[in-house]
């Protein structure tokens, strides 16, 4: 009988779970941008909602084949084996390099980087119109009643397809189209939010405002330029003449943004965006047997981690024997994730692997220094944990956000370009033994975690939200539908100049008239 009631109440909670659970559309970005995507999949999926992702034919990270998602497979945003990638990341790492000696390598690389964001740009609209184009797979997006799009809006496919199913609209987002999330949704004064990319802090004296107001007229024509190349022409397709990319954009119900204020600067928000910076740290796991007898063994001295992220495995020959021969000076176990040749000067201390549980070694309490190269992802697990860094920005964003750790005093960062055995060894010791970079990190880590909810928490009953509600018109101001000079009130401003103009200009005839009648009337009384 209690067996019976007990297979009932699991039924019961079963048939529950499914009647609150929803369909969700998802469109991703590669890479480092797929991994932030996976956690929320897996949270929504274990919560009983069924996911569809919508993925290249041959992608280097969406797996086919999924107990958590039905995939849709596409050609075009990352056909091929990602060969063309790979040049791509040595080539900027060779550029970078030349740095210091040739301005020229740092605007080669620049353009580089514009043609390659440019290129993904182009075949996101492309992919998007051959979708826009199949009647019969758009047929089977209407037909599976969707409750919500969730996409990140780095490249605007998902965007776009969200508008054309007439759905809800939930963004995973740190970055829009050349520029950061927020700078597209809130107010950014340039006076104190300094623009991505220009190494600024909310604490800018005269000339720093300069440049900040610098930066940000120079990002304004790759910018426009994508928009007008790609977005521009497919929205007035199929939109209409007087509809805008922005306008799509902006018009998204809820935009979780990977990132809070133990990582970036205060700055004004809006009510529909949710911080969820560090959403995919969690509790750490143990070990593998193998590395967890490895981390022991290094007794009092700790562990020192290195990993460059998804994207770079290994870096040039002559830098790794550089790194390797400061690790092997060094009392402190290394575990470093290296794909690369095995280095000459490696030392006994130093373990290589083609892969590790970055999330469980930092959180190990043997852990005392991450070197990492920047991305978000890492960076937020270093501060869940309170693990300092030793940071080396490569490419992309990296420089900004290692900035960020550094002025907090949690990093201490290196120029690749200039990387050499013993100024690394010193950052290294530095970090180490240097006590208020581990402290500083220790008191970040307590702020980012004394939250009410915590951060996937939070993303996921806003995605839930939504799917509830059918949106979140309420939260969402109408301002982007206003004109540059409306947005900026320079109309009213205007006309109170000219009501003020002109109540000057009377007072200035008045008092003429005044003095005129007063000087005339005075003659007239002496004549008399």
């Amino acid at each position: 009988m209690i067996q019976f009631r007990l297979m009932s109440l699991a039924a019961l909670l079963f048939f529950i779970q499914n009647a609150d659970s929803g369909k969700v559309l998802v469109v991703p970005v590669e890479g480092s941008h797929w991994v932030n995507m996976k956690v929320l999949i897996e949270e929504l999926h274990s919560r009983g909602h069924k996911i569809t992702v919508i993925g290249p034919k041959n992608s280097m990270y969406i797996k086919e084949d999924s107990n958590l998602y039905q995939l849709i497979n596409l050609n075009g945003i990352a056909e091929g084996d990602g060969k063309e990638f790979d040049f791509f990341i040595a080539r900027a790492l060779q550029l970078r390099r030349e740095f210091h000696t040739s301005k020229q390598a740092f605007f080669q690389n620049s353009a580089e980087f514009m043609t390659m964001l440019f290129d993904a740009h182009k075949i996101a609209v492309d992919t998007m119109q051959e979708i826009f184009e199949n009647s019969k797979l758009m047929q089977s997006f209407r037909e599976a009643e969707y409750d919500v799009v969730l996409t990140d809006p780095c490249f605007g496919g998902g965007i776009l397809l969200a508008h054309k199913l007439g759905l809800p609209l939930v963004l995973n987002v740190r970055w829009t189209v050349f520029e950061d999330g927020l700078q597209t949704i809130a107010p950014s004064p340039l006076s104190y939010v300094p623009i991505a990319g220009s190494q600024l802090s909310d604490k800018m004296n005269f000339w720093q405002r300069v440049q900040n107001v610098l930066y940000c007229l120079m990002s304004l024509y790759p910018k426009a330029m994508v928009k007008q190349l790609y977005y521009t022409p497919f929205v007035q397709r199929y939109f209409g003449p007087d509809v805008h990319y922005d306008e799509l954009v902006q018009e998204a119900d809820i935009w979780l943004m990977r990132t809070d204020f133990t990582f970036d600067f205060p700055r004004p928000t809006m009510p529909n965006v949710v911080y969820m910076g560090g959403f995919q740290c969690k509790p750490s796991k143990a070990l593998p047997q193998h590395l967890e007898d490895f981390v022991q063994s290094s007794a009092e001295h700790g562990v020192i981690i290195i990993s460059l992220g998804t994207l770079v495995g290994t870096l040039p020959n002559d830098i790794v024997e550089h790194v390797a021969a400061a690790f092997a000076q060094l009392p402190q176990k290394v575990i470093w994730r290296h794909t690369g040749k095995r280095p000459s000067t490696l030392g006994n201390n130093t373990l290589l692997l083609d892969w590790l549980p970055q999330n469980d070694l930092l959180g190990h309490p043997k852990t005392r220094l991450f070197v990492a190269h920047g991305g978000t992802n890492g960076l937020q697990e270093a501060i869940y944990y309170g693990v300092p860094i030793v940071g080396l920005p490569l490419m992309f964003d990296q420089d900004d956000n290692l900035f960020r750790m550094e002025r907090r005093g949690v990093a201490k960062v290196l120029d690749f370009a200039t990387l050499n055995r013993d100024n690394f060894l010193e950052a290294v010791r530095a970090v180490l033994y240097e006590p208020s970079y581990r402290q500083n990190m220790i008191e970040l880590s307590r702020l980012h975690r004394d939250q009410p909810m915590k951060p996937l928490d939070q993303a996921m009953f806003w995605i839930e939200f939504v799917m509830r509600h059918k949106g979140a018109d309420h939260l969402k101001t109408k301002s982007y539908k206003m004109s540059w000079i409306q947005y900026h009130s320079i109309d009213v401003i205007a006309l109170l100049l000219f009501l003020v103009m002109m109540m000057m200009a009377l007072i200035c005839i008045f008092t003429v008239k005044f003095l005129l009648s007063k000087v005339f009337g005075r003659r007239k009384r002496k004549t008399e």
